[in-house]
């Protein structure tokens, strides 16, 4: 069975632990998915496909790599033919008063 991970590998504080991370699940057989900087030749090997970011500081990183990760949750849900306006259980999250 082909298991897909996501990874978001972006330079920090943290940085080595995912890609660490991300080595160990390739040697497993997975497909990974990854948002890196354009130019990161690391993260370019270790990934099977690359959702590409500008280079930013590390504050600002997380505003950056959710926009690419709510498209590919977008088009993931479209072409599982899912009604993406209206996911199930958002009642669950979500209370309209």
């Amino acid at each position: 069975m082909l298991v897909r991970k996501y990874a978001i590998a972006v330079p920090g504080s943290v940085y080595e632990k995912v890609i660490s991370n991300s080595q160990e699940a390739k040697a497993r057989d997975s497909r990974l998915i990854g948002v890196t900087p354009v130019n990161d030749g690391e993260a370019g090997e270790i990934f099977n496909d690359l959702l590409p970011i500008s280079d930013v500081e590390e504050l600002l990183s997380p505003i950056l790599t959710v926009i690419p990760l709510q498209l590919l949750a977008y088009h993931i849900a479209a072409r599982r033919g899912l009604d993406v306006d209206q996911p199930r259980n958002l009642a669950k999250s979500v209370t309209v008063e």
